[in-house]
Order: structure tokens, then C-alpha cells, then sequence
């Protein structure tokens, strides 16, 4: 399986991990989790509201990919493209938890920007 394709898988985990972290700790009602969401306070809030973020950024990478694999792009730049771009959403989610608004903006902006590059990747010159 091509690397980015793990990194898709990644990606997708990436919610649940966000929202185990929200969840973690006693008083979970399953019943009505979005009311009880939002009781949450502190790490644990910003671990919802990174959750949340991680489905928006699931649409970008997979459209970026899906355009860089429908005009071919060339695989190595698009599984280095996907790297960083999992990276920075790492990055991403770490920050909102941490409360580093500062850092968690940059490295939005890597990962949005890699998949633009992504998307856009099929415009360099390659062979195959």
C-alpha cells in the first residue's frame, strides 16, 4: 500500500484518538453525548473541538488526494506531501489540547498548505 494511503488511514483514525481524550474519565453519558459534550471544560473541551477539526481536515486531505491521484501525480512527492501533512495534523491536535493557539495555528497552515501541494503535484514535470 502506498504511503499516503497509510497516512489516509491515519487520518481518519485521528478523530477517535481526539474524542477518547475528550472522553477519558468518569461521567461519559452515552445517552446524550453532544449535550454532555459540551459540559467539558479545559483539555479535555479543546480535545472535543480538535475532533471536530479533524473530520474538517479529513475532507481536505481527501480531496487533495483524490486530485493528485486522478491526475498522477508523482507518488514519492504525494507520500511526502502526506507526511507532512499527517505530521502537522499531529501537530494540530497536540497544540489544541496543549492550549497553544499560536503553535496549533502554524501547523494548520502546514498541513493545509501540503495538501494544496498535493492537489497541485500533478503539475510537475514527471516521468511515468
Amino acid at each position: 500500500m502506498p504511503i499516503a494511503a497509510w497516512c489516509l488511514l491515519i487520518i481518519v483514525i485521528m478523530p477517535l484518538v481526539a474524542v477518547g481524550f475528550a472522553k477519558a474519565g468518569a461521567g461519559y453519558d452515552n445517552q446524550e453525548p453532544r449535550l454532555w459534550m459540551q459540559t467539558l471544560e479545559g483539555a479535555r473541551r479543546r480535545a472535543y473541538a480538535a475532533h471536530i477539526n479533524c473530520y474538517e481536515a479529513l475532507m481536505v486531505f481527501l480531496a487533495c488526494l483524490f486530485i493528485a491521484v486522478w491526475t498522477d501525480a508523482p507518488s514519492p512527492l504525494v507520500d511526502a506531501l502526506a507526511v507532512i501533512f499527517v505530521l502537522a495534523r499531529i501537530g494540530y491536535v497536540a497544540a489544541y489540547i496543549g492550549d497553544r493557539p499560536a503553535a496549533r495555528s502554524f501547523v494548520w497552515g502546514v498541513a493545509y498548505l501540503s495538501a494544496l501541494a498535493m492537489a497541485l503535484s500533478s503539475l510537475i514535470p514527471h516521468a511515468g
